[in-house]
C-alpha cells in the first residue's frame, strides 16, 4: 500500500472560500498533470511552486473548475512523497467531483490518517509526533495547544532520544563484562547499574508525573457539577457557557442526563459536566440520571458541589461533603441575593480546608473569584507544567511505567549480586519499552488503533 498514490480532501466539507484536495505518492504530480490544464507540466515545474489553471475532465473537456496548485517534491515534504495539493472553490459538490476525477486518473482514496502515518513510516516524523497532530487539531485551550505544538516540534522525542542512548552505552558496558569475563569488572559494572538505574528512576519518576499532569492538559479538566436538585446547577452551567444550554425550571429533577460542555478558563480547558440532583426518587428515568451523575463524580478531576445558600444544609449534603473531602471540590454557594441561611461557621470548623466561595448566578456576583478558585485548586493540584518536556497520553503513562518497573528489577537484582548476564534482561527490555514511546518497535496494531483516530486527508 506505500506503493500507491492516495489522495483525499484536506479540508471540512461544506460551503467555504476553497477546498483542498491533497495527493501523495510517486504519480501524484503525473496524476494532476492528466487533469490539470495551464500552460506548461507539471512534471517539469521546480519544487514548492504554485500553479494557477483549470481542472478539465479528461475525456470531455469539461471545465470544472478554475484551481491553484501546488507541487512539492520529496523528500521536502510532510509525508516525505511528492505531493500536490489542489486548491478549488469551495463547495461539496465541486469539491467530490474534483476529487473523484483525481481517483479515476490513478489515485486511492486515503484511509484516516494515513498521510500522517506515512509522515511516520517514510521517517519523517516519530509516534509521538504523529499523535501531537491530531491533539494538535482537537486542542480545546492554550495550553493544550502549546503541549501539542511542543511535541510536534520534536523536543521531548530528543529528550527520550539521549536517555535511550545512555541507557545503551550502560548495555555495551554489560555486553563487554559478559563477552569478556577474564577482566574481572562484573563487581564494577554491578554498582554502576545501582546508579546509573537509581538515576533513572529518578527522571522517569519525573516523566510519569508530568505525565499525568500532561494528560489532563490534553484531556481537558473533568469537571462536575454536583448538588441536590434546583441549587442551580443548571444555570451555573449556562453562565459559564454564555448559552442556554441546560434547561431551567423550578420543577426538582429537571436534568435527567449528564450535559456536556467545553469551557476555557486561563488557558485551561475545562470539561463542564451538569449532572442529575442527586437525591431518592421513584422515577425510574431519573433514578437513571442520579446513577450517572454518581459515576461521573467518580471519575472527576473537579468537583464544583453547589448548594441553596437560602437552606441549611440536608444530612444528604453534609454526607456528600465528607465524602468529598479527599478530593478537590469547592462548596458553591448559591443564591446569595436572598437570605443566607447556611452556617458556613459550622462547615469550617468541620471542613476547615474546605474551599467556599459565595455566588449569585442570577446576578451573576461571585463568578470571578469563582474562576480564581478554580484555576487555584488546578494548579495546588499539580496542574502546572512546562509544556516543552511532558509527555501527555495513557499509551505513554503506560510505557514509562513499565520501564520503570524493569529498572526497579535490574537496580535490586545489582544489590543481591544477581549475575549480569541477568540484569542485562532487564536493562534491554526497559530500553526496547522506551523505543515504543517514539515508535522504533511499534507493532502494526498499534499504528492501525492510533492512525485510524485521525480525519480523511491528514
Amino acid at each position: 500500500m506505500l506503493q500507491d498514490c492516495i489522495a483525499a480532501i484536506a479540508t471540512p466539507l461544506g460551503e467555504g472560500g476553497i477546498s483542498i484536495i491533497r495527493i501523495s505518492g510517486d504519480e501524484s504530480i503525473a496524476i494532476a498533470d492528466r487533469i490539470f490544464r495551464f500552460k506548461g507540466k507539471l512534471t517539469q515545474m521546480t519544487s514548492h511552486t504554485v500553479h494557477y489553471g483549470k481542472i478539465v475532465h479528461p475525456e470531455d473537456g469539461r471545465i470544472l473548475d478554475e484551481v491553484l496548485v501546488l507541487i512539492m517534491l520529496a523528500p521536502k515534504t510532510f509525508t516525505a512523497e511528492d505531493v500536490v495539493e489542489v486548491h478549488c472553490h469551495g463547495g461539496m459538490f465541486i469539491t467530490q467531483q474534483v476529487l473523484q476525477l483525481i481517483l479515476r486518473a490513478g489515485a486511492r482514496l486515503a484511509e484516516p490518517g494515513e498521510f500522517t502515518k506515512r509522515a511516520f513510516l517514510n521517517g519523517r516524523i516519530d509516534l509521538i509526533q504523529a499523535e501531537s497532530v491530531i491533539d494538535l487539531i482537537r486542542s480545546k485551550s492554550d495550553r493544550a495547544h502549546r503541549l501539542a505544538i511542543s511535541q510536534l516540534d520534536g523536543k521531548i522525542s530528543k529528550d527520550i532520544s539521549k536517555f535511550r542512548n545512555e541507557m545503551l552505552q550502560l548495555l555495551a558496558h554489560v555486553e563487554v563484562n559478559i563477552d569478556y569475563p577474564e577482566h574481572d569488572t562484573e563487581l564494577m559494572t554491578q554498582d554502576e547499574i545501582i546508579d546509573s538505574t537509581n538515576r533513572w528512576i529518578s527522571v522517569l519518576d519525573e516523566w510519569l508525573r508530568t505525565a499525568r499532569e500532561g494528560k489532563l492538559i490534553r484531556e481537558g479538566i473533568q469537571t462536575v457539577l454536583a448538588g441536590r436538585p434546583n441549587v442551580g446547577k443548571s444555570s451555573l452551567l449556562n453562565s459559564f457557557v454564555k448559552a442556554e444550554r441546560a434547561i431551567v425550571t423550578d420543577i426538582a429533577g429537571t436534568t435527567r442526563d449528564v450535559i456536556e460542555e467545553w469551557i476555557q478558563i486561563k488557558g485551561y480547558a475545562l470539561r463542564l459536566m451538569d449532572t442529575a440532583g442527586l437525591r431518592d426518587t421513584e422515577d425510574l428515568v431519573e433514578q437513571i440520571g442520579v446513577e450517572r451523575t454518581r459515576v461521573a463524580i467518580e471519575c472527576a478531576d473537579l468537583i464544583l458541589f453547589v448548594i441553596n445558600a437560602n437552606e441549611p444544609l440536608s444530612n444528604e449534603e453534609w454526607t456528600l461533603l465528607k465524602m468529598f473531602e479527599s478530593r478537590p471540590v469547592i462548596l458553591i454557594l448559591n443564591k446569595t441575593d436572598l437570605t443566607v441561611n447556611v452556617n458556613t461557621d459550622e462547615i469550617i470548623f468541620k471542613f476547615p480546608n474546605l474551599r467556599i466561595v459565595s455566588v449569585s448566578v442570577l446576578q451573576q456576583t461571585g463568578l470571578d473569584r469563582l474562576e480564581t478558585e478554580i484555576i487555584d485548586i488546578i494548579q495546588v493540584n499539580g496542574v502546572i507544567v512546562d509544556e516543552s518536556s511532558v509527555l501527555s497520553r495513557s499509551r505513554h503513562i503506560e510505557l514509562v511505567t513499565q520501564a520503570r518497573m524493569m529498572l526497579e528489577d535490574a537496580n535490586s537484582a545489582a544489590g543481591m549480586g544477581v549475575p549480569i548476564d541477568l540484569i542485562q534482561i532487564d536493562l534491554r527490555l526497559a530500553w526496547e519499552t522506551l523505543g515504543h514511546l517514539v515508535g522504533q518497535t511499534a507493532s502494526d496494531s498499534l499504528l492501525d488503533e492510533l492512525f485510524s483516530q485521525f480525519c480523511l486527508g491528514k
